[in-house]
């Protein structure tokens, strides 16, 4: 017996270190919200399946051997199983968040373990061994899906959790009263909310959810555990995959203003269709009250063409388009930002603003803050002020220095508009320009064409390209060569620390350097 209990605790340890891997796909997948945990597994069925702990069936073989030996082979394999899992160096970009939910769900965890284990105790005999380990194994070897099990066994606790926390939080909300400004977008909601809160936050006292925050339970733990009594102005970010969530979350916060960034194809394969992306975002817009204010872009086509069903006060911001009642025009990037100019409709002065961010892209966020602000009672000086003050989004195109380079860090994530977009920022800075990538992942079946394209693009702007990884960076350089982009410009590492030397061996003068993807946080101050 005493030889047994030993021999459990490499097992332990390593089924403690898998349930937290497993734990952390669960948390990514929203606790499996739309099956989504379940379509992980079953697209990573074969990092799944083939998993280095399925060497538990070894274990079977040793019935043929004395009971010292099959103790001992249990005890070796699993020492080495986790020691091999602790070599797999992962760099989470958001790492598991213990937090009360995941507490349940080891509780529950520990009670199907030890609902396992115990008979074998109650009745310990040495010939069934063999059985013993072989359960144990199989059930390790199956975490992920045991996993889902607690998740299931646990669900009536956690939606008794999130009523009460829910109805915490309208109570708060009401008694509060304050104005809330929901964001969506495909893109960007993340940006916007940030540039918004720090316009706003010249005259007022402002509130963003933190991070990425945007889920039905992350707007409640922001009302409950962050929004506090000296707030006057509430922001939120809204997320969605499909119709009907943005509209759960505007019951929870009950917006009077509402702003939608750009509508893409981001989640198309959980909205079905690109019709069902609008109608899901402009769900923010359709919730607000008739004395509300909607922000649109107009330059966004399936903006300017969806037929709102109700009828709140719409204004509209722009850079293209001159009809909005917000512009942009005269943009230019520089190694300090963006300077651009706005006009306002029936108003035909031109006033500067200056910024530290870079893009196209966060003009227009801009342009929502500063028309927001002025419909709060913002004067132009304040708005100027806001926008100056504006801080930059870690690894979202922030623009650092590294020696004598500059460094525009997009290493946040990658998709075919945002590194697009990027690259197009790139374009606009005078100088020597540089592109370290690994290129884009999680593309499906159209990745390689969609890094071929990005390859295209890079062709036309960059002097010199690093990539990373030979293999996941193929379609990109392809795409260069057939561009008849010269070879010996082109650098092919493993490793991105070795794109550091070789950037400071090419940089001439004015050197800018973009880094897109998910890059290790080699620049955090």
């Amino acid at each position: 017996m005493t030889l047994f209990l030993l021999s459990l605790i490499p097992y332990l340890i390593f089924t403690i270190f898998k349930t937290k891997k497993s734990f952390h796909m669960l948390q990514q997948n929203y606790y499996n919200d739309d099956q989504r945990y379940f379509k992980w597994i079953i697209t990573n069925i074969t990092k799944v399946a083939y998993d280095s702990d399925i060497l538990f069936v070894l274990i079977a073989l040793t019935v043929f051997f004395e009971t010292g030996v099959t103790i001992g082979a249990f005890i070796i394999l699993y020492g080495i199983i986790f020691l091999s899992y602790r070599k797999k160096k992962v760099v989470a970009k958001k790492p598991l968040v213990i937090t009360a939910r995941i507490k349940r769900l080891s509780f529950t965890m520990f009670l199907i373990y030890f609902i396992m284990i115990i008979p074998f105790l109650l009745n310990f005999k040495y010939e069934n061994l063999v059985c013993a380990y072989t359960l144990l194994g199989l059930v390790t070897y199956l975490n992920y899906f045991v996993v889902m099990t607690a998740n299931v066994i646990n669900k009536p606790v956690e939606k008794c959790v999130y009523y009460y926390y829910k109805f915490k939080a309208l109570k708060k909300l009401k008694a509060m009263n304050i104005p809330v400004v929901g964001i969506t977008g495909s893109y960007g909601k993340t940006s916007s909310k940030n540039i918004i809160n720090d316009i706003l936050n010249v005259k007022f006292n402002s509130f963003a959810t933190p991070k990425s925050f945007n889920t039905p339970y992350g707007l409640i733990n922001s009302i409950n555990n962050y929004l506090d009594k000296f707030n006057d102005i509430f922001i939120a970010e809204m997320g969605a995959f499909k119709i009907g969530e943005i509209k759960s979350n505007c019951k929870i916060v009950k917006p009077k203003y509402g702003i939608i960034t750009k509508i893409g194809e981001a989640h198309l394969e959980t909205f079905g269709s690109r019709d069902n992306i609008m109608k899901g975002k402009f769900e923010l817009i359709e919730s607000l009250p008739s004395d509300g204010l909607a922000i649109l872009n107009m330059d966004d086509e399936y903006q300017v063409k969806y037929k709102l069903k109700n009828k709140v006060k719409v204004l509209w911001i722009g850079i293209d388009n001159k009809d909005a009642d917000l512009y942009a025009t005269n943009i230019k990037l520089s190694g300090k930002g963006t300077s651009f100019e706005c006009v306002f409709k029936g108003d035909k002065n031109k006033y500067e603003f200056q910024t530290k961010l870079l893009g196209k892209h966060n003009v227009y966020n801009i342009l929502s803050g500063i028309l927001l602000g002025h419909e709060l009672g913002l004067s132009v000086d304040e708005l100027r002020r806001g926008v100056n003050n504006v801080k930059t989004i870690e690894h979202r195109l922030e623009l650092k220095k590294y020696g004598n380079i500059n460094i525009i860090d997009d290493a946040y994530n990658s998709n075919p508009v945002g590194s697009r977009m990027a690259v197009e920022v790139l374009s606009l800075m005078d100088g020597i320009k540089i592109i370290v990538t690994p290129g884009m992942i999680e593309l499906g079946n159209e990745q390689y064409d969609l890094n071929f394209k990005f390859g295209e693009y890079i062709s036309e702007v960059c002097d010199y390209v690093i990539l990373i990884g030979k293999k996941q960076t193929k379609p990109i350089y392809d795409a260069l060569i057939e561009k008849k982009f010269d070879e010996k410009k082109i650098f092919v590492l493993n490793d991105v620390r070795d794109a550091f030397p070789i950037m400071n061996r090419l940089a001439q003068g004015n050197t800018y350097v973009l880094l897109e993807n998910d890059l290790p946080d080699l620049f955090n101050e």
